[in-house]
């Protein structure tokens, strides 16, 4: 769907996914957060923001995106102990949203993003990665610094699993929107509109 991304993230009881929801409406250029989000989980949306507007040509968003307002849902329910790693999702659910580009719902991700796009580690790996393979989910988009937490997977689930290892947001985005690829360390889409209209209404 456009303007919806999958998470993961994980709690005292368990791993499991959530969605993150981002819609533009009319306004003067400013985000909108609900669902009871904390600080830091705000900082995320605003790296996500800053980084959609600065990488504007390439993802395809025309400058008048950025004169709308954008509001950011995240379930209440789904509050993760761990702030920052909801970064790569709010993200692919905003560049969705403000590009008409439709999210892979077959893939679910987590991982902190700074300002420039840098993707960083986050914790929780083995709970995550079993709260949604749970949720029949089996590619997964995870920052490279967590590689070696991969281990920690039983064997015979992580060879069920596709795991997408990304450094930067560039590189996580060419996996979780549809018509992306990472080509000589830049993002790039197969084409400059989003693919035809069905895929918009791919049910999760």
């Amino acid at each position: 769907q456009v303007g919806v991304a999958t998470g993961m993230f994980y709690t005292p009881v368990g791993g499991d996914i959530m969605f993150v929801e981002a819609s533009p409406m009319t306004g003067k250029g400013n985000l909108v957060l609900t669902g009871q989000l904390g600080d830091v989980m705000k900082e995320s949306a605003q790296a996500a923001w800053t980084y959609a507007k600065a990488h504007a040509d390439e993802l395809y968003i025309s400058k008048k995106a950025f004169e709308q307002d954008v509001h950011i849902h995240v379930p209440a329910g789904a509050i993760p102990k761990d702030g920052p790693s909801a970064g790569v999702t709010m993200a692919t659910a905003l560049v969705s949203a403000l590009s008409g580009r439709p999210a892979r719902n077959d893939v679910a991700m987590t991982g902190e993003v700074t300002l420039s796009g840098r993707v960083l580690p986050i914790g929780g790996v083995k709970e995550k990665v079993l709260g949604a393979v749970r949720a029949g989910i089996s590619t997964i988009v995870l920052p490279k610094v967590n590689e070696a937490d991969l281990e920690d997977l039983p064997e015979e689930i992580r060879s069920t699993l596709t795991f997408h290892l990304v450094e930067e947001l560039g590189e996580a985005l060419a996996h979780t929107l549809r018509g992306g690829e990472f080509r000589e360390g830049r993002l790039q889409f197969t084409s400059s509109t989003p693919k035809d209209s069905s895929s918009k209404n791919l049910q999760h």
